[in-house]
């Protein structure tokens, strides 16, 4: 995963007068009120995930587009979904620039999903969520991961999702801070 991380470069998924901190491990503002997750909580996020390297991935919150970009060197597939139009067009170009072909973009409500492309193999949502979204879960394939963080709109909890035959299984991996999520099953502005 680490590796993975190495290859993408950072500072051109932010803005030029913040590349000078691109690698610092903080989140950075890249926008629309929006941010680049820091990487460390990128790296938390993918790695509980546990990808093997052909799964089909949906990515809630495309943002900058750097998660996408790590997420497409350890997976076949990344279906990535943005609510802010003027940041996907811009992490489509990122992406495009560095020769990504395996993800693919949508702006709308991340959190009813990509129904097209269903099932996953696995779900991560890049911004706070005050419940886990139900399409989602739908949409998610059996022993599959969701990976989100969850609670108030200020503070969450990053929670990872297994599906299993008897139900759902929750697993807690820490606390983090994340932009609010937007949409049906997100926050309401």
């Amino acid at each position: 995963m680490l590796a993975a991380m190495a290859k993408v470069p950072r500072h051109l998924f932010v803005a030029e007068e913040l590349r000078d901190r691109a690698y610092e491990d903080n989140p950075l503002p890249i926008g629309e009120g929006q941010t680049i997750s820091q990487p460390y909580m990128v790296a938390l996020m993918v790695e509980a995930l546990g990808l093997k390297g052909k799964e089909q991935v949906l990515e809630i919150g495309t943002g900058s587009g750097y998660e996408a970009a790590v997420l497409a060197g350890l997976c076949a597939q990344v279906f990535s979904i943005e609510l802010v139009e003027e940041l996907a067009i811009r992490a489509r170009v990122v992406l495009a620039s560095l020769g990504y072909r395996n993800v693919s973009f949508h702006v709308g409500d991340g959190t009813l999903g990509w129904e097209e492309h269903a099932p996953y193999d696995a779900v991560v949502i890049s911004a706070g969520a005050p419940c886990i979204p139900r399409p989602l879960i739908r949409q998610l394939k059996l022993d599959g991961s969701l990976v989100l963080p969850m609670g108030e709109e200020e503070l969450q909890i990053l929670v990872r999702i297994r599906k299993e035959r008897g139900g759902l299984r929750e697993e807690y991996l820490g606390g983090c801070r994340f932009v609010k999520l937007m949409g049906a099953y997100g926050w309401e502005d």
